[in-house]
């Protein structure tokens, strides 16, 4: 047998579907060498994880390649990305079109978008071929992984050929999933919700269900309410413009493809008979997963590693590309040596709390929907059906509301007795602990554009002493620090603060209408650093 490869860097990542290759090219466009280990040699053709919110894609604008991400999608520009909520069929009388995520979207420097995973992925994949720092290994798989006081260990092995290679690093994370081998021997445990509920998940084509749909506002996803389902959903999605589609469905625990007829399923969730030509039909279980905590040692947890719940409010992606981002900055900080050792704690500190608070959203939607189909039937009572479906209609949209924030972090100013999660409220305002909002500066430019790749000072008619403290704590503490001056007007005034810390992430960390009492001890709690 011949010797084994050795690779030496800082991060190793086990996972490539599209968080593990967020960490890696966030890391990367940071200088900080990975490897990322991912068995499959390309991405599954599998339509999933197609909404991508605007929080999101502030994160592709950010690792330039949004206008690539932009120009993979397969719908056609400006095909309104929304959804339409039906009761008992497709067919039936009784529809509405909330208002989608676009409620939200002047608090966001980008636009949300849609396309499959998969397209998502390859875009990704591309991005890292122009990181120098990043080796990915495409077709090998993680056979076992160790951390010690010193580092951690990785085997990995090539599929096919089975060629050896020994990775060796500082920290690891993994990414590779739900069944997280990362996770389970690192010893980090979970748990959840279980519904005991199979679902199917069937890819088709049938221009003639995109026909037919023509009676609605034209949309990209449709869920079906039926009082059989128990809050459950017959939910189709949009792939392309008109041909290709995606539908999950609740059935019976022994359902097989050989003996679930999908065919008629659909039919009947449409209302109406449709032809299907089908690509795909597979089976998952409909329940909520969460890790323990997000880190064991060197050891740190990602995405579906670390959370995993079924495909409502298109949260899982965008929940994982944010942990990748909220991950990457801080093992950067602390490799660059400027990150203290309150940063990583930091990390499951204030990403368990908006996973676990998107779960709790998950359930209750699934136990008002059941508690409304068992309630209310038009049948039965027409008038008392119509008034609850139109108090239904008139306030489901995206949940202004559904905010995810870090109030309750250590290393932000939030409020006295402020707890991290995800009941918040959108606002223009700066507020600590929370993502600070797109306004456009004297120059015509957005405040984005010139966020930095480390800390930012904000400072709005505030004169010279703000900057000065903190460029001198900066200077001490070597953080990196970008200086932002602008007047207090405009879209700016909108903030409400004159001196605004902002972290890489662009979420706030402190605001203030002055210099603070110790420019250097805040810098420090924010940079992970001791009180």
């Amino acid at each position: 047998m011949s010797e084994p490869r050795r690779i030496r860097a800082p991060v190793v990542i086990v996972g490539g579907g599209p968080v593990g290759l967020a960490l890696a090219v966030a890391l990367g466009k940071a200088g900080i060498r990975c490897v990322l280990v991912e068995r499959q040699a390309g991405p599954s053709a599998i339509p999933k994880g197609q909404n991508l919110t605007a929080r999101s894609m502030e994160h592709f604008y950010y690792w330039d390649c949004a206008a690539k991400l932009r120009a993979a999608r397969l719908l056609p520009p400006g095909f309104p990305i929304g959804g339409i909520t039906a009761y008992e069929s497709l067919a039936g009388g009784y529809w509405y079109a909330p208002a989608g995520r676009e409620a939200v979207a002047e608090f966001y420097y980008q636009r949300n978008e849609r396309l499959p995973q998969y397209l998502t992925e390859a875009v990704l994949r591309e991005r890292l071929r122009g990181l120098d720092s990043v080796t990915a290994l495409f077709g090998w798989s993680a056979a076992d992984v160790s951390q010690d006081n010193d580092g951690v260990r990785v085997t990995a092995r090539q599929d096919p050929g089975g060629a050896r290679c020994e990775i060796e690093g500082d920290y690891l994370a993994g990414c590779d999933g739900a069944h997280s081998m990362v996770r389970e021997q690192a010893g980090i445990g979970s748990s959840g919700a279980d519904f005991d509920q199979r679902m199917v998940l069937a890819v088709f084509r049938s221009g003639e269900l995109h026909a037919r749909l023509q009676r609605f506002p034209l949309r990209t996803t449709y869920r079906v309410l039926h009082p059989e389902l128990g809050g459950y959903w017959w939910f189709f999605g949009r792939v392309d413009a008109s041909e290709t589609w995606f539908f999950h469905a609740p059935v019976r625990k022994d359902a097989t493809a050989g003996n679930l007829d999908v065919h008629a399923l659909i039919e009947r969730a449409a209302g109406f008979g449709v032809t299907c030509a089908f690509e795909h039909v597979g089976f998952w279980d409909l329940r909520i997963d969460i890790a323990d905590s997000y880190r064991s040692g060197r050891v740190f947890i990602a995405g579906d590693a670390a959370h995993s719940h079924p495909p409502y409010g298109a949260h899982g992606l965008n929940t994982g590309l944010e942990d990748a981002v909220n991950l990457a900055w801080k093992l950067a900080a602390v490799l660059d040596g400027w990150g203290g050792p309150q940063l990583l704690d930091s990390y499951s500190r204030e990403r368990r709390p908006v996973f676990a608070g998107t779960g709790e959203v998950i359930t209750e939607g699934i136990a008002d929907d059941a508690a409304f189909l068992a309630r209310y039937r038009p049948h039965s009572d027409r008038g008392e059906f119509e008034r609850a479906w139109s108090g239904r209609r008139s306030g489901e949209t995206a949940p202004p509301w559904y905010e995810p924030h870090y109030e309750g972090s250590p290393i932000v100013w939030g409020p006295a007795g402020a707890a991290s999660g995800v009941r918040g409220s959108h606002a223009l305002a700066a507020r600590a602990g929370h993502h600070l909002a797109p306004a456009v500066l004297s120059s015509g430019r957005n405040i984005f554009e010139r966020l930095a790749g480390g800390f930012t000072l904000v400072a709005l008619a505030g004169g010279e002493q703000p900057a000065a403290a903190f460029r001198a704590a900066a200077g001490a503490l070597r953080v990196p620090l970008r200086v932002i001056t602008d007047t207090f007007d405009g879209q700016r005034a909108a903030y409400g603060r004159r001196c605004i810390l902002v972290r890489p992430d662009q979420y706030v960390a402190w605001t203030g209408n002055g210099p603070p009492a110790d420019a250097t001890a805040l810098l420090r709690r924010a940079a992970g650093h001791a009180a």
